[in-house]
């Protein structure tokens, strides 16, 4: 969601993704689905508002009631784009989302961080299926800040599972002397079996791989220990500390002074990844008391129950921009305004910028999202035309420009204050 069929991460994505996407109106990804014989293409937030319109189905069945608002967790490393789409999904299904919170913050508030007396720092790892977060939380007085987020959107237990599908593709091939990775049906039962594999693997020595007629009539049973799936995947668990250097470095703050770590998401329960995380922060306890796979949720529940209290202001979290915010310049360079992990609200500030007026449009000031050097590697969130014609002198033009990007800063500041991002 929130992202451009001809961006890098979904073209990356198109070579896992066990469905068909193609390209629609304004090159936004569509994914190809058959729904009751005919076959339909649906926007990623139209199937995100499926499932959000089962779960509230499900929960209005539960509590006899209906359900309108709604608290929605998206990983640190979402961006303004994939937020709204998120929010977007979520009306579709008929909720009005109250507030979009960080995932990690809102595990601390599940486990209880902001009621810890005295200052503390927190660093909270989540590491699900699909993605890799890692935010610093500074607790003090009841108050979450958020110090520095970092984290990887394609790093989690589905790559995981990619390597013993991979593994056991590899070892029909050389018992049947049959290419399974050409049958999709096959290779989704195959994932099915690894998935539950991994998760017997957290708890036990070794699991079992069973299926019958898994492709050409030829039944497939095989057996994973322990050491073999580490030793498959040690690259990317190793891979999964990278975010958490990133996100000290950017608090700019030593291991050392980290006084608790909290492990989020379901893939937190492989043994391997626990260790090296431990041995990170030099043998520290990690805290793991709430199920991994429902912090998050819990802490959203939390955040929403005080939704309607004035309590809320006691538990207010602050906080920061999980990207760079600028424009761009004369030359397509990224001129940042707003760095990364700034603390939000942001005092308003000023830079003067050469900008290279377009021929047809006039003065056009392109503001982009990202780290990238250049800014049309990053997310364009928005384009402003100041000035409607060409005909200016450059002094007048630059001068204009400047005006204008102090005063839509400003308002751009403001929504991220109101919204804590969402506006572009």
């Amino acid at each position: 969601m929130g992202r451009r069929f001809s961006d890098a991460s979904v073209q990356d994505g198109l070579k896992l993704w066990p469905f068909k996407v193609v390209p629609g109106r304004g090159d936004k990804p569509m994914v190809a689905a058959s729904y009751k014989g005919k076959q339909k293409l649906l926007a990623a937030e139209e199937v995100a508002s499926m499932l959000l319109s089962k779960m509230k189905a499900e929960a209005e069945a539960y509590i006899g009631g209906p359900v309108k608002n709604a608290v929605v967790t998206v990983p640190a490393s979402f961006d303004v784009l994939q937020r709204r789409a998120t929010k977007h999904a979520c009306a579709v299904a008929g909720l009005d989302v109250l507030g979009v919170l960080h995932g990690p913050a809102a595990a601390a508030v599940a486990f209880g961080i902001h009621e810890i007396a005295g200052d503390k720092n927190v660093l909270v790892f989540d590491l699900g299926g699909g993605h890799t977060s890692v935010s610093l939380l500074a607790v003090a007085s009841g108050k979450i800040a958020v110090r520095a987020t970092a984290g990887d959107p394609h790093l989690g237990g589905e790559d995981f599972n990619g390597r013993m599908v991979e593994h056991f593709v590899a070892q029909f091939k050389a018992e049947h002397k049959k290419d399974v990775g050409r049958n999709a049906r096959a290779i989704l039962r195959l994932r099915a079996a690894c998935e539950q594999a991994k998760r017997t693997l957290s708890s036990a020595s070794w699991a079992a791989i069973e299926r019958e007629r898994l492709h050409d009539g030829a039944d497939f049973y095989s057996t994973i220990t322990r050491d073999q799936f580490d030793e498959l995947n040690l690259d990317l668990f190793c891979k999964c500390l990278d975010p958490i250097k990133k996100c000290l470095t950017g608090a700019k703050m030593d291991r050392s002074s980290v006084d608790d770590v909290v492990l989020v998401g379901g893939s937190t329960r492989i043994p391997r990844v626990r260790r090296l995380i431990q041995d990170l922060f030099d043998g520290k306890e990690l805290r793991k008391d709430i199920s991994p796979d429902e912090a998050a949720a819990c802490g959203a529940a939390t955040m929403a129950s005080l939704g309607s209290d004035d309590s809320l202001v006691d538990l207010f979290l602050f906080d920061a921009t999980p990207h760079s915010l600028g424009v761009a310049a004369a030359g397509g360079a990224m001129a940042v305004m707003i760095p990364k992990n700034t603390p939000i609200p942001v005092m308003a500030r000023e830079n003067t910028i050469s900008i290279q007026p377009n021929h047809k449009k006039g003065i056009v000031i392109s503001i982009f999202e990202g780290e990238r050097p250049q800014a049309s590697e990053n997310t364009l969130l928005c384009e402003i035309e100041p000035s409607g014609g060409s005909q200016q002198s450059k002094a007048r033009s630059e001068a204009l420009c400047v005006c204008v990007l102090q005063h839509r800063c400003r308002r751009r500041l403001d929504g991220l204050c109101e919204g804590q991002g969402e506006r572009a």
